[in-house]
């Protein structure tokens, strides 16, 4: 009988193949430990942390202070969702079987139940008590608004000086849309101390005198 040999992909180098991506199972089962270890909440509560102590220290240098917050995955979580899903994108399903999916993208917006981050929402409480103006800036589209603001006031966020979400019909990428809020925000008198978020998108552009990004390995946005 003749010998068989066997070669296991990525074990040897060949010229021409390219290296496979790492194994969405695996990279799934990642993402789940990193969730519900905690160690994802330690990281978050970590920025906010350093998000607070640099406003409590830039606040009284400057007139008009401001601060500009992203919503998903920043003040409001959408874990329940991307669990459901297992990190799916669905546009439709209507949330019903939840924890279990499918749930919708837009079921889930009507539903207004994704939870706050208490860390991000004392972080609104401390901006509002030392008069810096707090801006919410979204990439969800405006016909969202009334089912967002729900959720917020539900998990007591409030006080808010704007809230600017994506005009219905722009489909820009939000390392366009949301520098441009930030710029007119500036046209109105106000110093934008820090821009917060969870997707590099929600930093770039300038208008922001400094940036805080949050951990968020479930989905990524341009």
């Amino acid at each position: 009988m003749a010998a068989v040999t066997l070669t296991v992909w990525g074990s040897v180098p060949a010229a021409g193949f390219a290296v496979p991506p790492p194994n969405v199972s695996a990279a799934m089962r990642a993402a789940d430990a990193y969730h519900d270890s905690g160690a994802y909440q330690k990281d978050f509560d970590a920025v906010i942390a350093q998000a607070s102590q640099y406003l409590a220290q830039q606040a009284p240098k400057v007139s008009h202070p401001a601060i500009v917050l992203d919503v998903d995955e920043t003040v409001l979580s959408n874990w329940p969702q991307i669990h459901a899903n297992h990190y799916g994108d669905f546009d439709h399903g209507d949330c019903s079987r939840l924890p279990a999916g499918p749930c919708g993208e837009h079921a889930w917006v009507r539903l207004a139940q994704a939870p706050v981050f208490p860390a991000t929402r004392q972080l609104i409480r401390q901006a509002e008590a030392e008069h810096v103006a707090v801006f919410l800036l979204t990439g969800r589209h405006e016909r969202h608004r009334a089912d967002v603001v729900r959720n917020l006031h539900q998990q007591g966020v409030t006080g808010w000086t704007a809230f600017y979400m994506r005009p219905d019909g722009e489909h820009r990428p939000a390392a366009s849309f949301k520098p441009e809020v930030r710029a007119r925000i500036e046209a109105q008198g106000y110093h934008i101390l820090e821009t917060i978020g969870d997707q590099p998108s929600d930093l770039s552009g300038g208008h922001a005198q400094r940036g805080f990004l949050l951990p968020n390995p479930f989905y990524s946005v341009e």
